[in-house]
């Protein structure tokens, strides 16, 4: 059992870092918004890393828990969220956690300088 265990938190661990390393930036025509949403669990260690990063950076934003919300899973869901975090920032989506991507695009928008 305790094998298992390790196993499933392995798998899990992996998933996350490579999850990390491939996180895109698509465009999200079907929520159109002027805002930055963060659409995460309370789980997740990428989740909380990017909430620190947001904090660190005085970025305001909307948090969507997308196994309480039913309206953050739909649009979490209509954005191509196959995990967490997913950022929308201002219609500019970034899944996973990539501070590269996350600074260019907040750039991008004059977000952060």
């Amino acid at each position: 059992m305790i094998k298992k265990i390790i196993l499933l938190a392995a798998v899990a661990f992996l998933f996350q870092y490579f999850y990390q390393n491939e996180a895109p930036i698509v465009q999200a025509p079907e929520i159109k918004h002027d805002n930055v949403i963060l659409y995460a669990t309370t789980w997740c260690g990428y989740c909380k890393k990017t909430r620190a990063f947001l904090a660190k950076n005085n970025i305001q934003y909307q948090e969507y828990d997308i196994e309480k919300s039913e309206e953050g899973r739909q649009q979490h869901t209509i954005l191509g969220g196959n995990g967490v975090p997913v950022l929308d920032i201002k219609g500019t989506i970034v899944f996973g956690y990539s501070v590269e991507k996350m600074k260019s695009t907040f750039k991008q928008f004059n977000l952060m300088l």
